[in-house]
Parts: structure tokens; sequence; C-alpha cells
């Protein structure tokens, strides 16, 4: 009999590439992973794993059952959710990754929705920026995320399946009363002098806001880094930098002037779920509530792909 656990570690090493980073990932000690993953071995009777020098790397045979078992563990979940509800209602676990910005626009209304719908059904809310959450979903340890199809350090590919959401314009944001704070689209190169809030370094706002900047030929003087944009909105409120951040993070709270660019950036937000299976009826009802936020610009045409609930 396999079993699931040791299937989720395996699972997380085709995805993250080392024993090290699974470790660290299961809140174990690399030992205690390379002992799990030794007794898959005994378990299958098949070899899995094989050394390269220092390291380890999954057998063809590994690779197989890896893959093999997201399938499996996301059926189990499914049975499992339906055993719970009958097939009746939503229930189970749901883990939903999201970026900063999408948390408390998105996110946190949809489970605060489907909590009062859907009392059997629990949603645990991660915060992980692009780069990390389709790592996470890939993985196992997410099964929805909110990402945007405009980062393309790590291609979707095949085994991913798209559910529009939201556009979402990347804006300037400034003191009130600064000089650029008027009317009508700002031009960059203009503000080539300014301080600037950036996030930080490579994430997907922070490499975004670098290469806008350079196209408007100047080299930004970065004054602050911060991995959280209510603190950037109260360094640009308190008149000691401006900022390049999309319309999610712009919360209107702080007194602050926002502009578009002449040269329009807009991102394509989308949700993402594995593909393969239909997914589970708690899947699905997550998918919907957040497909059909009221306050949220509509998608692009043509963006994204059409996902597992679009007709």
């Amino acid at each position: 009999m396999i079993n699931p656990w040791r299937l989720r570690l395996l699972s997380r090493l085709d995805t993250l590439g080392t024993v090290r980073a699974v470790a660290q990932a299961a809140n174990l000690s690399p030992s205690s992973v390379s002992q799990q993953l030794a007794v898959l071995e005994a378990e299958t009777r098949t070899q899995l794993l094989e050394r390269t020098g220092r390291r380890v790397r999954l057998t063809p045979a590994g690779l197989i059952l890896a893959r093999r078992a997201r399938e499996i563990l996301d059926h189990m979940d499914s049975v499992e959710a339906e055993l719970r509800g009958f097939g009746e209602e939503p229930a189970g676990l749901v883990r939903l990754g999201a970026f900063q910005s999408a948390i408390h626009t998105m996110a946190v209304p949809a489970a605060t929705r489907l909590a009062r719908e859907h009392p059997h059904l629990d949603i645990e809310l991660l915060e992980l920026e692009p780069h990390a959450s389709l790592p996470a979903l890939r993985g196992g340890d997410a099964d929805i995320i909110i990402t945007t199809t405009d980062f393309d350090e790590l291609p979707l590919g095949p085994d991913i399946d798209l559910v529009p959401l939201a556009t979402d314009p990347v804006l300037l944001v400034v003191p009130p009363g600064h000089p650029a704070a008027g009317r009508g689209a700002a031009d960059l190169a203009a503000l080539a002098d300014e301080p600037w809030a950036f996030d930080m370094p490579q994430s997907y706002m922070a490499n975004l806001a670098l290469r806008l900047c350079r196209q408007a030929r100047f080299e930004p003087r970065v004054v602050c880094r911060f991995g959280n944009y209510m603190m950037t909105l109260q360094h640009v409120e308190a008149g000691l930098s401006i900022a390049l951040l999309p319309g999610l993070a712009v919360d209107r709270r702080y007194r602050v002037a926002t502009r578009e660019l002449a040269t329009p950036v807009t991102r394509t937000i989308t949700a993402a779920v594995r593909r393969g299976s239909p997914p589970r009826a708690a899947v699905r009802v997550v998918l919907d509530a957040l497909r059909h936020h009221p306050d949220l610009p509509l998608p692009l045409a043509g963006t994204g792909t059409p996902g597992p609930t679009d007709p």
C-alpha cells in the first residue's frame, strides 16, 4: 500500500528539485525526507531516486510516479470531500494562494462570502507572489492561485488551466500636491530625478517598475524597498517618494494621488488550477466566487485559457 504522504514528498521533489527544499516546505529535516523516500521505494519495490554527486534526482520511474502522484492525491481529496458532504454540499479544505494586492481585494471577500454560504468549506489563504505561487500549485501546496499571466519568468505550461478574473492598470502614485498629481497621463521620463519606492528585489512589481523606468531612459533613484504595499503608500503619502503600483494595491484610506501612464500598462489577473481530472466541488465553488466579484474590472477579451468552469 503506497502512503499518500510519501507520495506528496515525491511530488514536491519533482517540483522543487532538491531534498533540502522539500524539507523546508514540509517542515522536516533533510534526513527525514530521505528516509521517507527510501521507505516509498521499499513500498513500491522500485528505484525512484539516484544520486549524482551530492544531489539526488528522480529516476524515470520516479518521474512517472511523481507526476501521477499529483493526480492520485487530487482524486483522494475529491473523494474525501464528497464523503464529507455526500456530494451535495462543497466541503473540505481549499488552499488559495494570492499575491499581496489580491489578498484583501479578491481572496478575503470571496472567503467571507463562502463562509456564510458553505459552512463545511474551509479556505486557507496563502500570500504567494507569482514566482512562488506556480511551484506551490504544481507541488500541491495550493489548490488555486491568483496570479498574473504577465509574469513570464515561470511559463505556465500545458499542466495549468487558467480562469480569467480581471484586468488591473499599473498606476503612478504620488503624494497629494505633488507636481505630477495633475490630470492626464503621466510621462515617466519627466520623473527621472524623483525618489522612488520599489518592491523587494526580483519581485514582479520591482522588475516591472525597473523595466518601465529604463524604457523611459533613466535609472530610478530607489530610496526604499518594501514588501508591503501599505508601507509603500504610507511612505508616498508622507512625501518621501513616488511609486508605480497596480491599481488593486492602492488603498483609498491613504492620501495619495494616482495617474495612468502615458503608455498604458495593464496586467491580466487570472486564477489557475492544475489541469487533469475535473476539479472537486469545493474548488469549483471558490473559482466561481472569484470570477463573480462585483467590484473588479472585467478581463480583456481574448486573455487567458478557458478554465474548467468556463462555458
